[in-house]
Parts: C-alpha cells; structure tokens; sequence
C-alpha cells in the first residue's frame, strides 16, 4: 500500500492527565440530560430493568404489528372504493390523477358548451311541431 504520510495539522503528541481530566470535565457539562435523550429516542423512557428494556421494545414493535396488520385486514378492496366513489376510476399514476381528472372536466365542459351552441331555436321547435306556438319560452 502507499507509504504513511505524516500530517502536519495533527498533533501527536501526548496529553497530560491533567489536561485530559480537564477535556473529560468540559465535555460531561455539555453533556445532555436523560430527558432530553429520551424526546430524542436515544434512551429508553421506561422503568424496566435494562436486561429487559429490549424485550419490552420488542413486544411493543410486535404489538404494532399486530395491530397493523388487523387494520389493514379489515381495509375495503379497491374496487370496493371505486365502487363507493372513495378512490378514483383511474388506471393513471397518482401523481398525474389530479390533471388527468382536470382534464376531464374540461373535456365535459367543452362539450356541454359545443351540444348548448348546436341546440335548436325554439321558432325551429314549433315549426317541427314540438313546441307549441302559444308555450312561454324561458330564457336564462
């Protein structure tokens, strides 16, 4: 492998016992409290004995488990959801749903527009016979 190569920005040489004992004080001050590690999840908040601290984890991660899988054992089928109109009818990918349902909406628009402009004239109607020459036309 390639030769050694000192550093000079290391510095090897030896600590004192004073100077280490002072290192060691100024880092226990700095040093969080057990409440604060256990809002971080680095200790454990429980009052097991610690010989049983990880059982107790592991029976709480299976009891999630279980209950889990009993939530998801009763969750309706998908079809059962579009039946109920809870998921949409959609083969497309999730995050494309939203402009694809957009579109069709547009899409319905625009049509209803294009049939209401090709609609008969109510004069049209009673010439067809349709509508009565004496019934009120409404307009809105």
């Amino acid at each position: 492998m390639a030769e050694a190569v000192s550093n000079p920005s290391v510095d090897i040489s030896p600590i004192s016992p004073i100077e280490r004992r002072n290192s060691l004080e100024k880092h226990l001050q700095t040093r969080p409290d057990p409440k604060d590690l256990k809002d971080r999840n680095i200790l454990l908040d429980t009052n097991a004995a610690p010989s049983l601290q990880s059982k107790a984890q592991e029976l709480e991660r299976q009891r999630a488990t279980d209950s889990l899988k009993k939530g998801l054992g009763k969750r309706p089928e998908r079809e059962e959801l579009v039946e109920r109109n809870i998921l949409p009818d959609s083969s497309a990918a999730p995050a494309i749903q939203g402009q694809q349902k957009e579109l069709q909406r547009h899409m319905r628009a625009d049509s209803l527009e294009q049939k209401l402009q090709s609609r008969p004239k109510p004069e049209d109607l009673v010439k067809e016979g349709i509508l009565e020459a004496n019934e009120e036309v409404t307009k809105e």
